[in-house]
């Protein structure tokens, strides 16, 4: 992803959070980085958060998470979510898989 990405990205999560003040910012966009690390692994497969919904659903309550000390309940209370991801963005690479080896 591009700063300019990262930083949008940022701004959107400091939206989620009511945060109107700049101070942490640096903190946010680490929490946005180790979210798109956490769910890229989880999925298996890059992500483009800025055009996925779902996926950037996830990365905002990810920062959540983190920004309130509770990381440790995410993979819990997410689970449901992070599997459905983790199933559809392997069924996505499966397809292209397919497609590029039948060819």
């Amino acid at each position: 992803m591009t700063d300019q990405q990262l930083n949008e990205l940022r701004e959107e999560l400091k939206g989620y959070l009511k945060i109107t003040w700049n101070e942490e910012d640096d903190d946010l966009l680490k929490y946005v980085k180790d979210g798109i690390d956490y769910l890229d692994e989880t999925a298996g497969i890059g992500i483009d958060y800025t055009v996925d919904s779902k996926a950037r659903r996830l990365l905002m309550d990810y920062g959540r998470y983190v920004y309130n000390h509770s990381l440790e309940l995410f993979e819990v209370n997410f689970e449901r979510e992070l599997f459905k991801l983790s199933l559809r963005e392997g069924i996505k690479d499966h397809a292209t898989t397919d497609t590029e080896t039948s060819t």
